[in-house]
């Protein structure tokens, strides 16, 4: 699916797709005012920044369980999000809180450094992208982490980001407790 003109984007390995993918995008386009069919795309990447390249029939497998769902699946080699906002100019990225703290950690980028940080987030800027974030349940702490839970969110970032109400959306599932359950049904 050609998607450049998605205006919503969830990237994920999707191993495998859930009912939280799912609804993931969906509460994200009702916090946008969006709709989630027509205008949003689920991006895997076939090439991961650290797992290195899908190899082609897994990728097709992957790519086979949004036709089931009836949903828009983009294939790409961006691996940063910085390369994704290329192909995706002006697009909105679902991601969750995992993933938003570590959008704001200084050492996915480059040299590491501050500075090099707000280069990468200069570049999103530029093509008008901007970040919509899912809480999740810390067990440990007993208690949901939402945007606002993530540290170190630099003030000259924070208009990128945009909160998920836990009302709004809210799915204790992950992809890596449905493989280990499918394992042990195995």
């Amino acid at each position: 699916v050609f998607a450049s003109g998605a205006r919503l984007v969830l990237p994920g390995s999707f191993n495998p797709l859930h009912e939280g993918h799912l609804g993931m995008m969906d509460a994200a386009a009702a916090t946008l005012g969006l709709d989630a069919e027509a205008d949003g795309v689920f991006e895997l990447a076939v090439v991961n920044a650290d797992k290195g390249a899908m190899d082609a029939a897994e990728a097709r497998r992957r790519a086979a369980q949004f036709s089931e769902k009836g949903r828009a699946v983009a294939l790409t080699a961006a691996p940063i999000f910085s390369v994704k906002a290329e192909l995706f100019p002006g697009a909105a990225f679902v991601v969750g809180y995992d993933t938003a703290r570590r959008l704001v950690m200084p050492k996915y980028y480059g040299d590491g450094s501050l500075a090099a940080m707000l280069d990468a987030f200069g570049k999103l800027r530029q093509n008008g992208c901007r970040f919509v974030v899912a809480g999740r349940l810390d067990a440990a702490q007993g208690r949901f982490l939402t945007l606002d839970d993530v540290p170190n969110m630099p003030a000259e970032l924070r208009d990128l980001f945009i909160g998920i109400d836990e009302e709004v959306f809210r799915n204790d599932i992950s992809s890596t407790a449905l493989r280990a359950r499918r394992g042990k049904e195995s």
